[in-house]
């Protein structure tokens, strides 16, 4: 500030309306008012501009230089319009070296015409609308609870006259004082037509010797500047690292993922590693184990008289009393928490040999025996019958098949945003390109 003020304005000619240059030249600011009111126009706004212009007829017009800013400027130029014939703006062919401008000043006048269409000094209904809101309704209840109207008839000729009187001490007055203090820009525009003197043939003078516009090649960006505009913005917000330190090392892609599955997080959602307090947090399991059991009834465990009904619909409380008596029977043994674990221990292992010969199985990458650490190769085992080897299974590498999934994934985004790259990122883990990867 303030050199990034004149970076961010943009010097065109447009081809406008005397009224339009005299009004921007004792206020430019209203260029953003017209822009915006021709950028959210709607089939309501357009009614003024099917006809010829009342307040900024087209034949008057001569070139000039605006500033705007480049926001509004994208706003005007990248926005394609085709007048209404009857407006009485018509635009050369596109191959005309001032195109540009008409079409700028078409669009620029449309949206000053809006403006003056709005107005309060202009528009016929315009008091229809002040007096049709609920400050207007509250205010009538309010002179009708202090008897302004006398007992007088609804509708009768004195009622219609005090009536005209309330309406003008409103708009003049009550609805002023109770709404903003600033003019419209419709109003501001009419006042300023008014109180100022168009000479055309000075306009005419000075548009022959306008300064050059400004070049609006910044419209245009190639995806290959858009990448480096974001890649530069990135960079900025994360710390400087040299080239020794952008050596990627994959072994920080998986412990970065641990320390996110392993963080504790609220209902509030997910939370990175470093995002809360990093208190310990302890689990008693055979406190939660008695609290289940107490909550769940396991040592009185007794079907409900909707399971009942359940088993005489499909006839298995009746020739099953056997069954029930075992189950009884089994439920009255204690089983201490060391064999339960156990034995669920060896069920799990028993799955694992079962799956060691399906695709599932064969998916993982395990350790070698006997080999480093850093080594792994696929599992390659004959099955549970297998005698020896049978006794224990290979252990997966996991860190190994995390960062295959992971990159296998991140490759799958093809460039795009994905849910790989977003939680890396929020760790503060950058992936290189697809090409780095693959060399890695």
């Amino acid at each position: 500030y303030p050199e990034k003020i004149q970076a961010s304005l943009h010097r065109a000619r447009c081809f406008l309306p005397a009224g339009i240059v005299a009004v921007l030249r004792l206020r430019p600011s209203l260029v953003a008012a017209a822009v915006q009111a021709f950028y959210l126009r709607d089939p309501g706004d357009l009614r003024a501009c099917r006809r010829p212009f009342r307040t900024f007829p087209a034949e008057q017009r001569v070139m000039a230089l605006v500033t705007f800013t480049r926001c509004l400027y994208a706003q005007l130029a990248q926005q394609k319009f085709v007048p209404d014939r009857r407006s009485g703006y018509t635009l050369p062919v596109p191959s005309h070296p001032q195109y540009r401008a008409y079409e700028l000043g078409m669009k620029l006048a449309h949206g000053f015409e809006i403006l003056c269409s709005k107005s309060s000094k202009v528009a016929p209904d315009a008091k229809r609308n002040v007096i049709s809101g609920p400050l207007w309704e509250r205010f009538l209840r309010s002179l009708k609870e202090k008897d302004y109207f006398k007992g007088e008839m609804e509708g009768s000729a004195k009622y219609l006259e005090m009536l005209h009187m309330a309406e003008d001490h409103f708009q003049r007055f009550v609805s002023v004082s109770e709404g903003s203090d600033e003019v419209s820009p419709g109003d501001e525009i009419l006042t300023l037509l008014q109180t100022t003197t168009i000479d055309l043939k000075e306009f005419e003078r000075e548009a022959a010797c306008l300064p050059p516009e400004d070049d609006d090649s910044w419209l245009d960006i190639a995806p290959d500047a858009l990448d480096q505009m974001l890649k530069e913005a990135r960079n900025e917000s994360l710390p400087s690292t040299n080239e020794e330190e952008q050596k990627y090392d994959l072994e920080t892609v998986a412990e970065s993922m641990k320390a996110f599955v392993t963080k504790v997080s609220t209902h509030e959602g997910a939370e990175m590693p470093w995002s809360s307090d990093e208190s310990h947090v302890t689990f008693d399991v055979d406190a939660f184990t008695k609290a289940l059991d107490r909550i769940l009834g396991a040592d009185s465990e007794e079907l409900d008289s909707d399971d009942l009904d359940e088993e005489e619909e499909f006839g298995f409380s009746d020739g099953d009393d056997e069954d029930l008596a075992a189950g009884d029977q089994r439920q009255e043994q204690k089983v201490s928490p060391e064999e339960l674990v156990g034995s669920l221990k060896a069920y799990m292992k028993e799955m694992d040999r079962e799956l060691a010969q399906t695709n599932v199985g064969k998916s993982f990458t395990t350790q070698k025996r006997g080999a480093s650490s850093g080594e792994a190769a696929p599992s390659e085992r004959a099955g549970p019958d297998c005698g020896a080897e049978d006794a224990e299974l290979a252990p997966v590498d996991v860190d190994m098949n995390l960062v295959a999934n992971l990159l296998e994934s991140y490759s799958a985004q093809a460039g795009l945003a994905g849910p790989t790259s977003n939680i890396l990122q929020s760790l503060g883990v950058n992936l290189p390109e697809n090409t780095e990867l693959t060399g890695s």
